[in-house]
Parts: C-alpha cells; sequence; structure tokens
C-alpha cells in the first residue's frame, strides 16, 4: 500500500490565506477597546486579548477561503486553495482550530470575554458561511469588528461600558461600509455607492470638539483617507481603483481608532493607533489585505 502525502503550504500561502497584511487593525482594535474601557494598555489581560484576537481574524480568514474555494477556483484561481498551494481541509480544520483556541484564550481573562469570544466566533461562522450574496453581511461583518471593542473591554472590567458601545457602533459602521466596497472588488467596480454612507456615522462619533491638536488631527486623517477612497470608488480614474480603495479603507480602521481615542483624550494612545495606518499600506505591498 503506497501512502500519498500532502503538499506543505509555503509560507507565502499561509500569510496570503490569513491577510496578515491587516494585522495592525486588529492590534489597535485591541488597544482602543483596553484603553477606552480605561484598562492598561500592556498587561497580561490586553497581551491575552491581542493574541486571541489574531487568532480570530487569521481564522476567520482562512474559513473565508475554506467557504469561497468554489467561487475562488472561477473568479480568483491564484488563491492558494484553488492554485493547489494548501489543501482545503488543512485550511478549514485550521481556521476552525484557531476560533476554539481565541474563545479559550479570552475564557482566561473572565466569563464575560468568553461570552464575546464565543459570540464573535459565531459571527465570523455565519459571516464566512452565507456572506455570498447576503445584504446583510456587511453589518455582520462590522459587529465581528466591533466584538474585538466589547471583548477587550471584558477582559478589563468584566463589561462593556458606554463609551466602548458608541464607539463600537462607529467602527461596526464603517467596516459594514468597507465590507460593501470589498464586495465589488472582484468586478473593479462599485453598483451602488450607497451603503458608503454608513461611513458617516464614525465620522460623527469621533468628532473632536475640543480635546486638542490630536484629536484634530487623527480626525482630519481620518477624513482625508475616507475621501480619498470614496473618489477611488466613484471616480475610478485608474486602474485597479476599487483594490486601492479597499486598501486604503482597511488601513483606515486604525485612523478610526485613533481619532476616537483622540477624541476621548488619549492622544499618546491615539498616536500609537495611528501607526497602524502606514504599517498596514506598507505591509499591503508584500501580502495583498484582500
Amino acid at each position: 500500500m503506497q501512502l500519498t502525502y500532502g503538499r506543505v503550504p509555503s509560507l507565502s500561502a499561509l500569510l496570503r490565506l490569513g491577510r496578515v497584511s491587516n494585522l495592525p487593525t486588529v492590534a489597535t482594535n485591541v488597544l482602543t477597546g483596553t484603553a477606552l474601557a480605561g484598562g492598561i494598555v500592556w498587561d497580561w489581560h490586553s497581551g491575552l486579548v491581542l493574541l486571541a484576537m489574531t487568532l480570530f481574524y487569521l481564522g476567520g480568514m482562512y474559513l473565508n477561503d475554506y467557504c469561497d474555494r468554489a467561487i475562488d477556483a472561477q473568479e480568483r484561481p491564484q488563491r492558494p486553495i484553488p492554485a493547489g498551494d494548501v489543501s482545503a481541509g488543512v485550511v478549514g480544520g485550521a481556521g476552525l482550530g484557531m476560533l476554539g483556541l481565541g474563545i479559550a484564550l479570552l475564557a482566561a481573562t473572565g466569563l464575560a470575554a468568553a461570552i464575546l469570544g464565543a459570540a464573535l466566533a459565531l459571527a465570523i461562522l455565519g459571516y464566512d458561511a452565507f456572506h455570498k450574496g447576503n445584504p446583510a453581511a456587511p453589518i455582520v461583518m462590522g459587529s465581528c469588528r466591533a466584538l474585538v471593542y466589547g471583548a477587550a473591554a471584558a477582559a478589563v472590567t468584566g463589561t462593556i461600558l458606554f463609551d466602548v458601545a458608541l464607539a463600537g457602533l462607529a467602527l461596526l459602521a464603517y467596516v459594514a461600509g468597507l465590507t460593501y466596497a470589498a464586495r465589488q472588488e472582484s468586478f473593479n467596480r462599485v453598483d451602488n455607492l450607497w451603503p458608503l454612507a454608513l461611513l458617516a456615522v464614525p465620522v460623527v462619533v469621533a468628532w473632536p470638539g475640543f480635546a486638542g491638536a490630536v484629536a484634530v488631527l487623527t480626525y482630519l486623517a481620518l477624513i482625508g483617507c475616507m475621501t480619498a477612497a470614496i473618489y477611488l470608488l466613484a471616480a475610478r480614474p485608474i486602474p485597479g481603483a476599487v483594490p486601492r480603495a479597499v486598501g486604503l479603507l482597511i488601513a483606515g480602521i486604525s485612523l478610526l481608532d485613533a481619532a476616537l481615542l483622540a477624541a476621548a483624550g488619549m492622544p499618546g494612545p491615539a498616536l500609537l493607533a495611528a501607526l497602524g495606518f502606514p504599517l498596514t499600506l506598507l505591509l499591503h505591498k508584500f501580502v495583498p489585505g484582500t
């Protein structure tokens, strides 16, 4: 009896499966949820949450490719599964394993964080399994990011404060608008721009008021990022305008984090979060973010 062994996936394939270039935005989400809840950014709670959220993100991306493998074979055959770089079974199993480990890590910080982690895992699974052609899918994706804020806050306080919930609403709306745009990326067009009005919600919530110069600067940076992305989506002045816009909006998650922190009177953490924007764009040059 002859045994056959599957092809060992390359590091490049694993990185592309996980869209690891977007991980700085996950880190700034954890930073924001922790700081808005009044937690210490560098303690063991935030470290566990960051590791857990990294696993949730990577697991979600792996499962996204697993669920989309048939469509990717037609529309994006260069993706790792249809290209034969890694088997679908390995990708699906790894994705589920990472979600489970993420829940376990959050459970070490308390019951509330564990419950939110389980909710996040369910939201990820629901999005990956049913997002194609589902008009509610962008809201589900936005909820996934908002739950990062919630879990980070719960790990620190055992509950979710009003400020964290309001920031989560802003992040949900932003990511929902971004996700709608990303769903059109394969066709390099956006049929209907009205869902991008969701981006107005973070503009209102992150209003800097009299919070200082850092709040104003991060707010203007966020507005500039969204304006540039909307222009690319609406006018499509260059080839590949939609993917460029999506990349900008993904990186802009860190700018939203920064603006929310600065508006809450936390200039130091805000400046740290803002670094996620150029870092994400830089990493997109090596590993595609979508």
